[in-house]
């Protein structure tokens, strides 16, 4: 008898000590599930793998520039780097990754955690649609000096042309861009996640 109260008095103890911790990790749990971001690229995995380069030369434009992947305090990140001239009827570089499987119908948007030189950049977006080489969807962001969030929906995505839908569906998005576009100017911009929600 007196050990099955002993037995007791311990559960209760270890109980008691237990609570707030399951507490916590339920609350943690819940919270990151309520996020609803789902990740496409932290750049942690060899990422010169799925993201190229590609600059305005293509097409006869003088536009200078490439993409670096880099490691700074555990944070890994894509830095691409500069000028934009619109000379020859140029004026973009950009880098850009396939995506390795269709988003949900579900999806919403995009979010990406950026920096750069306090100048304005733009995601391009491809879809099965975009058949051209001179279509694409497209929303632009800010970025300044330190990591910042922008999230940007599929509702703010313009199209390039006449020709294609209004808006991007989710469900045939094939690629995503991170490009500086449309003028003359210098270019530093860091992304070091691109997720969807």
């Amino acid at each position: 008898m007196t050990g099955n109260m002993r037995c007791s008095a311990n559960g209760l103890m270890v109980l008691k000590f237990l609570a707030p911790i399951m507490t916590a990790v339920i609350f943690w749990t819940s919270a990151v599930a309520s996020a609803g971001d789902v990740l496409i690229d932290d750049f942690k995995r060899p990422p010169e793998l799925r993201w190229e380069f590609i600059a305005d030369t293509v097409m006869g434009g003088v536009s200078t520039g490439g993409v670096s992947f880099l490691q700074d305090d555990g944070e890994t990140y894509a830095r691409m780097t500069g000028d934009v001239s619109t000379q020859n009827n140029g004026g973009f570089i950009q880098f850009r990754a396939k995506l390795p499987s269709a988003l949900p119908e579900s999806a919403v948007g995009l979010r990406i955690i950026a920096r750069g030189n306090d100048q304005r950049y733009f995601i391009h977006l491809r879809t099965t649609g975009t058949l051209l080489p001179w279509q694409y969807y497209q929303a632009g962001f800010e970025v300044g000096r330190d990591w910042s969030e922008v999230r940007i929906s599929f509702d703010n995505f313009k199209a390039s042309g006449s020709l294609l839908r209004a808006l991007p569906k989710p469900e045939n998005v094939k690629s995503i861009g991170v490009v500086a576009f449309g003028r003359d100017h210098q270019v530093k911009v860091d992304v070091s996640e691109v997720s969807y929600y």
